[in-house]
């Protein structure tokens, strides 16, 4: 087969048929129904990471306080009733995964819940005003209810809360001692640490269950303790967790 180049005719018959198909396809686009053109728009409704990133809180349990920062600078700081001894505060880092109203007269006016792995967490109000400033909440962070009536305002879902302090309580005090039913990092703690030295095969979710009680009890077969399934002073010693 012999191909001949087009005359300067059919070059420009060519031209002109190609730019009347992109002119009909064009105006197609133009007048297509609003919905088939919609995949092209961002939606208002999905978070924004810039959003999300613009607050940041930090609850510091020893001193009561919680502390909003915006861009890495602090922008307020509230005070708080945090957990007791035997109910504590979580420490490490979460994000506010809810916000939800009128939960109860206990939880005041606002709740913004945690992604606390071994339970339900958050920062909510109170009608004990009292409580501001003391240990005395189970593990919650309680603020006053104007305070949080701001905060709910203030910070989206997705917000990144860091609580400090440590695992096992404040320096100076003895560490709870903790058996089946707690729930906690203590209790995260101690499963990961039985897990390394081979007592523990089960999860390491912070949630003292029967497989930990039994562990702990091998653990203290081994090591010539009474068997009882309590994690007190002397196992967090002989674990290496305290001097």
């Amino acid at each position: 087969m012999i191909y001949r180049r087009r005359s300067g005719r059919g070059r420009t018959a060519f031209i002109i048929i190609r730019c009347l198909v992109a002119a009909v396809l064009l105006l197609f686009a133009l007048s297509a129904p609003e919905g088939r053109l919609r995949a092209a728009r961002a939606d208002p409704d999905l978070p924004i990471l810039s959003q999300q990133s613009l607050y940041s809180i930090e609850v510091y349990p020893q001193y009561h306080q919680l502390i909003v920062k915006t861009q890495g600078h602090k922008f307020k700081t509230y005070p708080v009733a945090v957990g007791s001894p035997s109910t504590p505060t979580p420490v490490g880092e979460y994000r506010i995964v809810y916000k939800g109203e009128n939960w109860g007269r206990s939880y005041g006016p606002r709740w913004l819940g945690l992604n606390v792995p071994w339970g339900v967490y958050g920062i909510h109000g109170t009608n004990k005003a009292y409580s501001i400033g003391q240990h005395l909440s189970h593990g919650c962070i309680r603020m006053r209810n104007s305070d949080v009536l701001e905060l709910y305002e203030l910070v989206p879902v997705g917000t990144k809360v860091t609580i400090f302090g440590h695992v096992l309580g404040e320096a100076g005090e003895d560490p709870r001692s903790i058996a089946e039913g707690d729930v906690g990092g203590d209790v995260q703690l101690i499963q990961s640490r039985l897990r390394s030295e081979g007592f523990y095969s089960g999860v390491c979710n912070g949630k003292f269950r029967a497989s930990t009680t039994e562990a702990v009890k091998k653990y203290q077969r081994a090591h010539r303790m009474t068997p009882d399934g309590v994690v007190s002073k002397r196992m967090y010693m002989e674990l290496g967790l305290l001097e």
